[in-house]
């Protein structure tokens, strides 16, 4: 089997790309990060995932994005909340972290040329909330053309990286389907961006509406607890 890399941040979209990558016959070594975000469940989340899924080798980083601050995520920045689809589609949130998925695929990067992986797996998503500029396609063919150049495996040809978003173009709703298909246990997952002290998530920050919209499009029960 070959090896892949998958960014498992715990939320709806990394194990479904994580569940996609591995029916496409790939032996996956999950990367998660510890950087500093308010939403720390999602790492016990990752971890149930990536137990379920049965990843080779599960790493979790730990760096400390919070130092810079700039994010309702990693600062002290209200969480936006109960915005409309409109408000949502205006604009950079504030939940966005500072270069966060550079950081994330440059890691990715290194733990791939380390394991002899040349595939990398992202959840990244263009279709339901373009908000985020790491989440484009034009990003990613930009960094995977970055990875060729900037290794010593891309430099001497011994391995041709690819970073993999199978996602990008799907609604939320079709991507809940399509983990539904391969059996994907949402009940392990965790989206919101500012949980209660119990882990429970608030529903009514951006990625609780999007999740909660994606589960009722897709005509599918939203096995999330909320507060």
């Amino acid at each position: 089997m070959p090896s892949a890399i998958i960014l498992l941040s715990g939320g709806l979209d990394s194990a479904t790309t994580a569940a996609i990558a591995q029916s496409q016959g790939f032996e996956l070594h999950a990367l998660s990060f510890d950087y500093g975000q308010r939403h720390k469940y999602e790492l016990a989340a990752a971890e149930r995932v990536a137990k379920a899924i049965g990843v080779k080798q599960h790493v979790t980083m730990r760096i400390d994005l919070a130092a810079f601050g700039g994010s309702a995520l990693t600062a002290a920045i209200a969480v936006p909340k109960n915005r409309s689809e409109s408000e949502m589609d205006s604009g950079i949130p504030i939940t966005y972290v500072p270069a966060r998925n550079t950081v994330f695929l440059s890691f990715a990067l290194g733990l791939a040329e380390v394991t002899g992986a040349a595939d990398i797996f992202i959840g990244v998503n263009a279709v339901d909330y373009s908000g985020y500029p790491d989440c484009r396609p034009e990003y990613i063919a930009a960094f995977e053309q970055l990875a060729n150049l900037a290794t010593k495996a891309g430099v001497e040809g011994t391995m041709r990286f690819t970073i993999h978003t199978p996602l990008i173009a799907l609604t939320k709703a079709e991507i809940i389907c399509r983990g539904l298909e391969l059996g994907v246990d949402y009940g392990l997952t965790h989206s919101c961006y500012d949980p209660d002290r119990s882990g429970h998530a608030c529903g009514k920050c951006d990625a609780c509406l999007l999740r909660i919209r994606g589960f009722r499009d897709a005509g599918v029960e939203d096995p999330t607890a909320y507060s």
